[in-house]
């Protein structure tokens, strides 16, 4: 049990003197970015899905006498 706190003792102290944390002006730009390529990529990626779903839907109904 002692290596454990040990370990996390050692954890935080790292964070705390050797981590370089970023403004939060920064922080809040890159979650924005983050945040809108998120939702870019979750258009494209319904997109694409939905392309695929009709086609193949189509092709089946092409087929059916």
């Amino acid at each position: 049990m002692a290596k454990i706190v040990n370990y996390i003792s050692d954890a935080f102290e790292e964070l705390k003197s050797n981590v370089t944390w970023p403004e939060w002006a920064e922080v809040q730009k890159l979650t924005i970015t983050v945040a809108v390529f998120s939702i870019i990529f979750a258009l494209a990626t319904w997109g694409v899905d939905e392309l695929f779903a009709k086609s193949i839907a189509g092709f089946f109904n092409w087929l059916k006498p």
